[in-house]
């Protein structure tokens, strides 16, 4: 096995772990309270981590040590093995979960050890397209129009054709502005801007292009996600003060103006998985029904180029029902 491809087994160790932040978070669906439902789909996934074996460090996590006491940058997790870059979202859209809004997952990715990169806690500016489009199709440095316009002629049809996610927000009213001009639809999401980029991946969605900024460490997540079904990223770092500068020098970014591509991102081989909590436009979200929980997971592995969609319901104890916190058998 090359040093830059992780064994084939890890593809079900990523479900099992995505898995249980997700159904850990589901059960704080709708009750208004963000921070809970986040800390329990941390709590799930470090321990399911702690279960495999793997010498795993988060490079993409919850903040860093001397932050946050989740899943922080620099923590070792694992009992022993392949040495890994893990990039993870335990609950990925904490106020939809809390909303009972679609599209809350639970997010994963890793790599071999060194080929992530460990992008800083900050904002970047991203754009992303799905397969089949020639290299090159896409340019940060370009306008959205003229991005929806290339996209449009490399897919043969007209830019009216042609739907572009972008984050709801004030700062992006430019570029929203710009994709209608040239007659592009423009499907606005609240948050989650890692399903945004995903949504790119499956024709299903609907969705062409995605355009605009949001976190850096989500824009990681997504590339692992595109390079594993051959689709197109770019970003740039945006730093907002000098304390955000220092940091991303703290982390290792050397040229604070770079303009990465997906495979500066991610340097080798990647597996990525994602669990519904809310349904939405690419997965069913969790359910209880008939004394067994249902999940729906993405899992994608880009050094043998498979993607499986897996659906797992497992038994619930009886006398864990109508508990807050489901005991599972």
């Amino acid at each position: 096995m090359s040093s830059n491809t992780l064994d084939r087994s890890l593809v079900l160790d990523a479900v099992r772990v995505t898995e249980a932040a997700a159904i850990a978070s589901w059960t704080m669906v709708g009750r208004g309270d963000e921070m809970a439902a986040d800390q329990a789909a941390v709590d799930a996934m470090r321990n399911a981590l702690n279960e495999l074996n793997i010498d795993g460090e988060i490079v993409i996590g919850e903040g860093e040590r001397d932050e946050a006491p989740m899943l922080y940058i620099g923590e070792k997790v694992g009992k022993g093995g392949p040495a890994i870059d893990i990039a993870l979202d335990p609950l990925e859209g904490t106020t939809l979960a809390a909303k009972a809004m679609p599209n809350a997952l639970a997010v994963m990715a890793w790599a071999p050890k060194g080929t992530l990169l460990n992008a800083p806690d900050t904002y970047m500016d991203k754009i992303a397209c799905g397969p089949g489009y020639p290299a090159g199709v896409i340019d940060l440095d370009k306008t959205a129009a003229e991005n929806v316009q290339a996209l449009a002629a490399a897919k043969g049809v007209a830019p009216s054709e042609i739907t572009v996610c972008v984050l709801d927000r004030p700062r992006h009213a430019e570029i929203i502005a710009s994709v209608r001009s040239v007659g592009a639809r423009v499907h606005l999401i609240t948050d989650g801007d890692v399903a945004g980029v995903i949504n790119t991946s499956d024709p299903s969605t609907g969705i062409d292009l995605y355009v605009g900024s949001g976190g850096a460490p989500e824009g990681v997540l997504a590339c692992a996600a595109l390079k594993c079904v051959g689709g197109q990223f770019q970003g740039r770092l945006l730093f907002r003060n000098a304390d955000e500068r220092a940091r991303a020098v703290r982390w290792g970014v050397t040229d604070l103006d770079r303009k990465y591509d997906l495979h500066d991102i991610v340097r080798a081989d990647a597996i990525f998985a994602a669990t519904g909590v809310t349904w939405g436009a690419l997965l069913e979200g969790v359910t209880y029904k008939d004394g067994f929980v249902h999940t729906h997971t993405l899992v994608m592995n880009s050094s043998t180029g498979t993607v499986r969609e897996v659906r797992m319901k497992r038994r619930v104890r009886s006398e864990a029902r109508g508990s807050p916190m489901h005991e599972l058998a």
